[in-house]
């Protein structure tokens, strides 16, 4: 009887949708019309759309204390593109993980650094590893009733569905406490790789019909180290393995407070409203494809680069197909060729240069030097198509996500976590920026939007 309400149930919402999905349809010529804006108006009234001129600069909307991006410097007064930097508390980024041992894991040393301001000394930081470690569990029957309940292909939405609910389990309310909401800071950076695993193997269980592994975290594993045991069935990875994976956390973990999922975090609190729905409301902004979804599109354009050329070590065949993607030719017919470029740094992306190293080494013990080289030569021949068919203001470089995707890939992460991995690394830097606003600011973000309505009678 249940069985057969419930089927009953589902197909009168699919029918109620379908009705929604029709009216839509025959009403969206209505929106376009009525909802666009001449994008000559915006140079008349100067909007700086996307919060940015004409030259790409950042409107200046706050200040920060937490990181650093430096990708043009004064020359004799003049503005000039150089080659970028990124800065946590006063550190270099290259530094940073310069200063880790072979075999250490720095992701937790860099997120007391983001969180708190200071380096933290030996006590503090095995104390930290300690909290994090015994903060990996979820409240009781949580994985089954919320995250295996109305699994999807869209782990961010599901993580984001995760982090709401967590809300009803919390039993403090004051949410303008710098206590109670560095506790909740806390804890979702410990909990994000259980809620992200977790997320896919339902969906793979449910939608693929796949087994299905629900491992338990080991408190004394690293971040990295706990996301490939819980993602494998045999819980087993290499050292390369998850040091890269760590260098890849480290490198996404902050980016300065301009980034979209950022200023999502820092206009959400500024309204007062709490931790969960604040890092909610940036997952949101992340996984929307011009923000967190770029090292999929890298992975897709170099799928469509090796079934569309036939030697991957002749760069003048390598080359030709670029110009193919450029002109809107091949592959999506965007004309752009992913990877290549970033909205900041202009002569290089450190994160990127960082990367590369540890990119190589895995490449290696995977045995996929031949890809490795593909990627080099696009690295190589794509800044010159680039200019050849486009006006270059500030130069073209790789991005961290020219290769991040790739590194997921050697690993075995399923595409559909790729932009969750992002999230993991990102909540650091969302909580360092939530606390920020909470502790600094006390108004909240408005900014103005010119109304050109016409009164209509």
């Amino acid at each position: 009887m249940n069985t057969t309400k419930n089927k009953a149930d589902r197909k009168s919402y699919s029918e109620r949708l379908a009705a929604i999905t029709r009216y839509a349809e025959k009403k969206r010529e209505l929106c376009d019309t009525n909802d666009r804006i001449s994008i000559e108006l915006y140079k008349e009234y100067g909007v700086k759309r996307g919060l940015r001129d004409e030259n790409g600069e950042g409107v200046l909307t706050g200040l920060t204390n937490i990181s650093k991006i430096i990708s043009f410097k004064k020359v004799d007064g003049v503005k000039t593109p150089c080659k970028g930097e990124l800065w946590y508390r006063g550190y270099d980024v290259k530094t940073l993980i310069g200063a880790l041992g072979e075999n250490e894991f720095g992701f937790e040393k860099i997120a007391y650094l983001l969180l708190f301001g200071q380096m933290p000394n030996k006590t503090e930081l095995n104390e930290f590893k300690k909290l994090i470690g015994q903060s990996r569990s979820l409240p009781t029957n949580f994985t089954r009733d919320v995250i295996m309940k109305a699994p999807t292909a869209d782990i961010m939405n599901t993580m984001t569905r995760s982090i709401l609910t967590l809300s009803s389990y919390d039993t403090e309310y004051n949410t303008g406490d710098i206590r109670t909401n560095l506790r909740r800071c806390i804890q979702l950076i410990s909990i994000f790789p259980l809620l992200a695993a977790y997320s896919y193997h339902a969906y793979n269980h449910y939608e693929n019909d796949e087994s299905m592994y629900i491992h338990r975290p080991d408190p004394n594993l690293s971040t990295a180290e706990n996301l490939l045991m819980l993602l494998r069935p045999d819980k087993k990875y290499t050292p390369i393995e998850a040091k890269v994976l760590d260098t890849a956390l480290i490198l996404h973990m902050e980016h300065g407070g301009g980034n979209n999922s950022t200023f999502t975090t820092r206009v959400v609190t500024s309204s007062g409203s709490d931790t969960y729905s604040t890092v909610a409301a940036a997952m949101s902004s992340l996984k929307g494809p011009k923000h967190g979804g770029a090292n999929i599109k890298v992975v897709e354009m170099m799928q469509d680069i090796k079934a569309n050329i036939k030697n991957v070590e002749d760069k003048d065949e390598i080359e030709a197909y670029l110009t193919r993607i450029v002109d809107k030719e091949a592959f999506d017919k965007k004309g752009l060729i992913y990877g290549m470029g970033h909205a900041v740094y202009s002569l290089s992306d450190p994160r990127e240069e960082v990367f590369k190293k540890y990119v190589e080494q895995l490449a290696i013990e995977k045995h996929r030097e031949k890809d490795l080289l593909l990627y080099n030569s696009i690295e190589e021949l794509a800044p010159k198509v680039i200019a050849a068919k486009r006006r270059i203001y500030k130069g073209v470089s790789p991005n961290v996500d020219f290769y991040s995707g790739f590194v997921y890939e050697m690993l075995d992460i399923p595409l559909e976590l790729y932009t969750a991995i992002f999230a993991i690394a990102r909540i650091v830097g969302w909580s360092a920026h939530h606390i920020e606003e909470l502790v600094t600011t006390d108004k909240i973000i408005r900014p103005a939007y010119m109304s050109i309505m016409e009164k209509q009678e």
